[in-house]
């Protein structure tokens, strides 16, 4: 295991990088796939909080947990449960079929306005993860 501060911010940097890839599928209209990337964005952020208090393995993909638990360290995280809870609708729906209703297809149901809001919502729990890794540790300088 690396140390925390290091682990920290590989999860950080790759959240980073999510948030690219949001903006980037967002403008080319692939609105299943930006929610899912947002999710994504949104986790590895908030594992990120996790990692630099030592945590060894941090399992599970529900944001809106995650945040729970990093809401443990300080109290702004409460800011962001609602869109926590929004973006773990994303994380299965965008990606398998069968996590929809038949006859849909996640790549032809995820609207403008869903992937927008679902990128907004990444923005929000990066934004106050980023501000607790600069206040509260050594992550970020």
């Amino acid at each position: 295991m690396n140390a925390p501060v290091v682990e920290a911010r590989r999860w950080w940097q790759q959240a980073q990088a999510d948030l690219t890839v949001v903006h980037t599928l967002c403008t080319a209209g692939h609105n299943a796939a930006a929610c899912f990337q947002s999710q994504q964005a949104a986790e590895k952020a908030v594992k990120a909080v996790l990692f630099a208090h030592g945590a060894r393995v941090v399992l599970g993909p529900s944001v809106h947990e995650l945040v729970r638990q990093c809401a443990a360290y300080d109290a702004t995280f409460e800011r962001v449960t609602e869109p926590a809870a929004l973006l773990d609708q994303f994380y299965i729906s965008t990606r398998y079929p069968n996590g929809l209703p038949f006859p849909a297809v996640p790549s032809e149901t995820f609207t403008d306005a869903q992937a927008s809001t679902a990128q907004d919502a990444a923005a929000q729990i990066t934004a106050v993860v980023e501000a607790y890794l600069r206040t509260h540790t050594d992550v970020l300088p």
